[in-house]
């Protein structure tokens, strides 16, 4: 079997990709992960998944290599929510988010030499009203300041989420039915 390689330093990218059972190394990618103007959601996720692999597989010593990269994004009335840089930052996105919807994006790009495999899932995800509180208690534990739109659904956040509509593993980071399509497909041509 060719050497799979995942294109991010993420432990719940990690954790999810060992549940698929392919055995895998980890390489981050070095890469500005920058909206470009008048760029939607759905092609900066995208075009991220896809640099990220791009990017570990022109460093790959083995020829049959294949690199999955991936990037989620939190989006609210069609504007991205980064990572908070800050506290005020990280307060202005959960008031944007407080008792509304919003769609997390996760791309996922499958990279080799010779061929790529995208897929792009949206989630729906909605928030209880959000206290004052309950955001500066949440931006205290940490958890936020790493986090694509301020939170990790599988975390602490956990408890404003009053409902999912799509994938839970795609907001987490990785989902897991598309991964695996995406592999499968990648071992059906590695093998012919």
């Amino acid at each position: 079997m060719s050497a799979l390689i995942l294109a991010s330093a993420s432990p719940r990218r990690q954790e999810l990709l060992k549940l698929l059972g392919y055995p895998f190394i980890t390489q981050p990618a070095d890469i500005l992960e920058q909206k470009h103007p008048q760029e939607s959601p759905s092609d900066y996720v995208q075009r991220l998944a896809q640099e990220k692999a791009m990017a570990v597989l022109m460093q790959s010593a083995q020829p049959d290599t294949a690199v999955l990269g991936s990037d989620t994004v939190v989006v609210v009335a069609n504007e991205v929510l980064e990572k908070p840089v800050n506290f005020e930052h990280f307060q202005a996105m959960m008031q944007r988010l407080s008792g509304r919807s919003h769609q997390v994006y996760t791309a996922v790009c499958l990279a080799t030499a010779n061929q790529q495999w995208q897929c792009c899932v949206v989630t729906d995800v909605t928030f209880r009203e959000l206290s004052a509180e309950d955001i500066e208690t949440y931006w205290a534990s940490g958890e936020p300041k790493d986090k694509a739109g301020g939170y990790g659904i599988q975390g602490l956040a956990g408890k404003f989420v009053t409902r999912v509509n799509g994938s839970y593993f795609a907001v987490v980071g990785l989902p897991l039915y598309e991964t695996e399509h995406l592999l499968k497909q990648w071992l059906a041509t590695d093998s012919e």
